[in-house]
């Protein structure tokens, strides 16, 4: 038994599908024949790293450890001095694996044998075993190709994962296999998800999984291989970019944001993931961490003033009991959590547009209750990310059209991802055999590996298995 998972990083389910249906992807149509393509929802952040985490762990990013692609360590345990941030936009990437919680154990930890490419979480993975592994060249290459906006040599490097990952899976034949490909977010950032590019990232998914699939057949073990086809996050345009760390700066307080983060006697860290979210943190002398509404009047002006700017769509206020939800535009809630049961309380309006008030819902009711919003699984994505003590005090999910970066890009966003949109939190998840179920998030990947394996499936995990 073996499982294969390809990662198209950053594919839409319209898109995929769309690129089906016109007879493009000729490997990927024959498993929606075989399987069926299914849209499941992400995780908040909707952002690479993160968003990996519950492929690989079956669990939401934020109690884990990964509150968002970049954050603040006020509690300076993690994050050496003087600025006590991470950013695995660089060589932080490296402190990934030790950010984790060890008390939640990565799929490379439960199989005897697995192999990755670029699959940024590798606790428990060899080095032997990781193709595209971090060293002195490799890094050298991704810079210049991120830095000089080189577009088309991210798809050089996805074909060189391609056949690697071939020749290993062939030559191994390893229980897990987890390989993501850059491709199509890559130019979706640079491009748009409309660029004939976008085709050729996918063709190099397609025919990696054509190639897997014909080695299967003629070894005669088609029938006990999984052969799935997913995504991370989806995309949705930008057209204006708001330079959030300016805008706090502008109102008199002392900013730390990357990659500037050496300020004397910092007030707020400003960490953004996407770019379309990001984390705030206040009072950052403080070691624990402050919740609302015991924060003094300043940070309430400052919160005032971000919420009425046409960039931020929702800002989210953890607090002790839950988290509130503010909109400009829909007033504001609570999300509450006792253990497995969900609230969802409006006070001065339905920011997450859910309908009205939820009373002690399980997270499947949860799940099925927002799926139609624009904000699909709010409820619980929200609760989790709010719990996180690595989580800012304020958390702000953009408007539509907008991000929180406007400098130190390589090259212009015309597409982000990592809010709470549906065009964010939607992704595609194809198999090549019909699940006893239906997924519903990509939490559930990871226990349904380890079932199609035949291995237990650990305790505490966020997803459940459909197989």
């Amino acid at each position: 038994m073996s499982v294969v998972i390809l990662l198209a990083d950053g594919a839409r389910p319209d898109t995929l599908a769309a690129a089906i249906d016109a007879g493009h992807l000729p490997a990927l149509s024959r498993l929606r024949d075989d399987g069926g393509l299914f849209t499941v929802t992400s995780c908040f952040p909707s952002v690479t790293g993160p968003a990996y985490a519950p492929f690989l762990m079956g669990r939401f990013p934020g109690p884990i450890g990964l509150p968002g692609l970049r954050w603040f360590d006020r509690s300076r345990t993690a994050c050496s001095g003087p600025d006590h941030t991470r950013s695995y936009v660089g060589h932080q990437i490296r402190a990934l694996d030790r950010d984790l919680a060890t008390d939640a154990p990565t799929i490379f930890e439960l199989c005897a044998s697995s192999l990755g490419a670029l699959q940024v979480i590798g606790r428990g993975l060899p080095a032997t075993q990781r193709i595209g592994a971090i060293t002195p060249r490799s890094a050298l290459r991704a810079a210049v190709t991120h830095f000089t906006g080189n577009v088309r040599g991210w798809l050089d490097i996805d074909r060189e994962v391609s056949a690697r990952v071939v020749r290993r899976v062939r030559d191994e034949r390893p229980e897990f296999v987890f390989a993501a490909f850059v491709g199509v977010d890559k130019i979706s950032h640079a491009v748009g998800q409309q660029s004939h590019l976008l085709l050729d990232a996918l063709r190099i998914v397609d025919d990696t999984a054509a190639s897997i699939r014909r080695d299967a057949e003629q070894r005669g073990d088609w029938d006990d291989l999984s052969l799935w086809i997913a995504s991370d996050h989806g995309h949705s345009p930008v057209r204006w970019h708001e330079d959030l760390a300016r805008l706090v700066a502008s109102q008199g307080f002392r900013t730390i944001a990357h990659p500037w983060v050496f300020t004397p006697r910092p007030e707020v860290a400003v960490m953004v993931s996407g770019n379309a979210m990001a984390h705030l943190y206040l009072e950052l002398q403080r070691r624990d961490r402050p919740t609302w509404p015991g924060l003094s009047a300043r940070w309430s002006e400052l919160l005032d003033m971000l919420l009425a700017r046409e960039s931020v769509d929702l800002a989210i206020l953890p607090r002790d009991d839950g988290a509130e939800v503010r909109s400009a535009r829909d007033g504001t809630a609570y999300i509450r959590r006792q253990r497995n049961a969900f609230s969802y309380h409006t006070r001065s309006g339905d920011p997450l547009g859910i309908g009205g008030d939820l009373l002690c819902v399980t997270a499947d009711e949860a799940y099925a209750l927002t799926s139609r919003t624009d904000y699909p699984d709010s409820i619980v994505q929200i609760a989790h990310l709010a719990s996180s003590p690595r989580s800012g005090d304020i958390i702000l999910s953009a408007s539509r059209d907008w991000d929180f970066r406007a400098r130190y890009e390589p090259i212009p966003h015309v597409s982000s991802h990592g809010a709470l949109h549906r065009d964010h939190m939607l992704v595609p998840l194809l198999l090549n055999r019909p699940p006893a179920a239906a997924p519903r998030r990509t939490v559930d990947v990871m226990p349904s590996a380890l079932s199609a394996l035949r291995k237990a499936v650990p305790a505490g995990l966020d997803g459940e298995s459909f197989i």
